[in-house]
């Protein structure tokens, strides 16, 4: 009976969830230089629904095409990203069994950063086409992850702590030569380029682009949801889990190479948005406890929840300007890890 007022309780949260992250997308459609008012949005937004028009056909009005084209798009964006970063935050922590951990701290963040100054400030990839800059980004992103898989394997089987020390070390190497790229490119422009897409943007979204990473996020989100009782037993750590008849040493590399999947599809996107994969996990398994089947789809939510409205903020924080999201998710992740680290009734992995 417990277990079922539990269940219970664990969906009436996901569904109040859901509710406030529709809230959140429409109050986001209604901001911006022009503002609408929330009866156009609707009317917008079911009459595109209802109808079988493509979104991008001509003559259906003002209303339509910002709804549709403009702010739609980035806002569906918004919500696949956070959904992705925070999921991946609570992978990487428990993966590596540190409370600190985020999608970027085994180098992918790095190795992404790698990519996109090379395609920047050298050409690379510019054959990709339009988003070229993206694409490089991403294929660093992977490639780092693999990289750290094949060197916490090297003189033996890797494990937690061999997957952080390798992700540091080439973090490091990443770090150095995108420097040496920019010191010797001498490229005002580039560099304020690098400079920027490093802030992270949500603005060049585009429907095509959901299409694919969209079901991509979704879909992996999911494959972490059936892995709840492996993810749970990695906070208890690898002797534990050989009592229990359970080596975690290829789930572990899977769900790195998962994880980095997810990434680097979220950098091609929106370039680096820090802070979420670290703040929303913590946040909610403050809430909800360590249990990765309740924790897993919550944090999804939540993350989602979370960077549409800091994307509607970024909109009207100043006037006729846009502030990067990745500097305003900083000012508001910041404070709020803080907050969590000096709480003591809060622990990682466990009361």
């Amino acid at each position: 009976m417990k277990k079922f007022i539990d269940n219970l309780g664990y969906l009436f949260i996901c569904l109040i969830l859901l509710g406030v992250l529709a809230l959140a997308l429409f109050w986001a459609l209604s901001i911006g230089t022009v503002k609408l008012p929330m009866n156009q949005i609707y009317q917008a937004v079911m009459g595109q629904l209802s109808g079988n028009l493509p979104i991008e056909s001509s003559g259906r009005g003002p209303v339509h095409d910002i709804v549709w084209i403009l702010r739609m798009p980035r806002l569906i964006m918004a919500g696949i990203v956070g959904c992705g970063l925070a999921s991946c935050g609570v992978i990487m922590q428990a993966i590596v069994k540190n409370p600190l951990a985020d999608p970027y701290i085994l180098g992918i963040s790095s190795g992404a950063s790698l990519g996109a100054t090379a395609a920047i400030l050298l050409g690379i990839g510019v054959n990709f086409g339009p988003n070229f800059v993206g694409i490089c980004a991403f294929i660093g992103a992977f490639a780092i992850s693999l990289a750290v898989l094949f060197i916490s394997n090297l003189g033996g089987r890797s494990n937690s702590m061999k997957l952080l020390l390798a992700g540091m070390a080439l973090s490091s190497v990443c770090g150095a030569f995108s420097s040496f790229i920019v010191y010797f490119a001498n490229n005002k422009e580039g560099m304020q380029t690098i400079a920027y897409w490093m802030m992270g943007s949500l603005a060049g979204a585009k429907w095509s682009n959901i299409f694919v990473i969209g079901p991509i996020v979704i879909c992996s989100v999911l494959f972490f949801w059936t892995q709840s009782r492996v993810l749970n037993l990695m906070l208890l750590g690898d002797e534990a889990a050989v009592t229990l008849g359970m080596d975690l040493h290829v789930y572990r590399q899977v769900y790195l190479l998962v994880s980095s999947l997810i990434v680097g599809f979220v950098v091609y996107a929106a370039g680096m948005i820090g802070f979420v994969g670290l703040v929303v996990p913590h946040v909610v398994r403050a809430l909800v406890g360590t249990d990765h089947k309740k924790l897993i789809p919550i944090t999804a939510l939540t993350g989602a929840i979370f960077l549409v409205l800091a994307d509607g903020l970024c909109r009207i924080i100043i006037p006729r300007t846009e502030l990067p999201i990745g500097i305003l998710i900083s000012l508001i992740g910041a404070p709020c890890f803080v907050y969590l680290m000096i709480k003591r009734t809060y622990g990682f992995g466990g009361n």
